[in-house]
């Protein structure tokens, strides 16, 4: 008997829509989930469709919870799963919900899909995934559409998801901090196409550190950036213009930075 992800949403007893996508990559992430004991959580019930398939794909021992704001999603409870009615948007109702349900392994984010709804979702669970878990968030498509959606928008959901690739990499030391970050918890973050992921595992979460070996050091001339004098962005040009302008000094290193700067233009178009 199939396993398979998209076998389990065909045969599902109840109506549920996804992505063609979507499949291969979850099959991928979460294969480690199947047949364990591990509280699964998805935003947006609807039809019903796809907590049927999730306890098929990752079995009895797991705990299947779905969240919606229709108060009708509670009939799926005669079928063992757990129903939570509530607004995603809320922090109130997030608190509520962790308080009696506790960490989680895995949330999929499919509920409503505006930047304030994916945003606080991922603000309010991240914390409170177990290390190993996963935040998935559905269809972020919705970043770049008009109307109801208000988008572009530099605080959509994609740009702040954007921003946490900078909260990660700020771990390194003698780095800036943002106000707001979540970095004590992501550890990495998987982009596909309409999906984000964000992988969580606060005991990896730790501050980067140099370290050497007792290997014997012979002095070499580390030449990483004397590339080609063709090459834009080569320290190249540093040499040539040290020798022609010494009086810059301390400048000459920006002025190159400005002339690199605007060769790379052409990639940010």
């Amino acid at each position: 008997m199939s396993n398979k992800l998209i076998d389990h949403f065909k045969s599902s007893k109840y109506w549920s829509l996804k992505y063609k996508n979507y499949f291969n990559v979850y099959e991928n992430i979460f294969k480690n989930f199947k047949n364990k004991k591990v509280t699964f959580v998805e935003v947006g019930v609807f039809s019903g469709g796809s907590l049927f398939m999730w306890r098929k794909f990752f079995g009895k021992k797991a705990r299947i919870i779905g969240i919606d704001l229709n108060p009708e999603s509670k009939r799926f409870e005669k079928f063992g799963f757990e129903i939570f009615v509530g607004n995603q948007s809320s922090k109130e109702f997030w608190e509520s919900f962790f308080k009696k349900v506790g960490k989680v392994d895995i949330v999929i984010d499919d509920g409503g899909h505006t930047n304030y709804q994916q945003i606080m979702t991922a603000v309010c669970c991240i914390p409170n995934i177990k290390d190993n878990g996963i935040l998935v968030v559905e269809d972020v498509f919705h970043s770049y559409l008009r109307k109801k959606y208000f988008n572009p928008s530099k605080f959509s959901f994609l740009n702040f998801s954007k921003k946490l690739i900078d909260d990660i990499n700020f771990r390194f030391p003698n780095l800036s901090q943002f106000k707001f970050s979540l970095n004590r918890y992501i550890y990495s973050i998987e982009y596909f196409e309409s999906l984000v992921c964000f992988n969580i595992n606060k005991k990896l979460c730790k501050k980067n550190e140099v370290i050497k070996n007792k290997g014997m050091d012979i002095s070499v001339r580390d030449m990483a950036h004397a590339q080609e004098h063709n090459v834009p962005g080569s320290n190249f040009f540093i040499v040539k213009l040290k020798n022609f302008f010494k009086f810059f000094k301390g400048n000459l290193t920006f002025l190159v930075f400005l002339l690199n700067t605007f060769s790379l233009k052409k990639y940010f178009k």
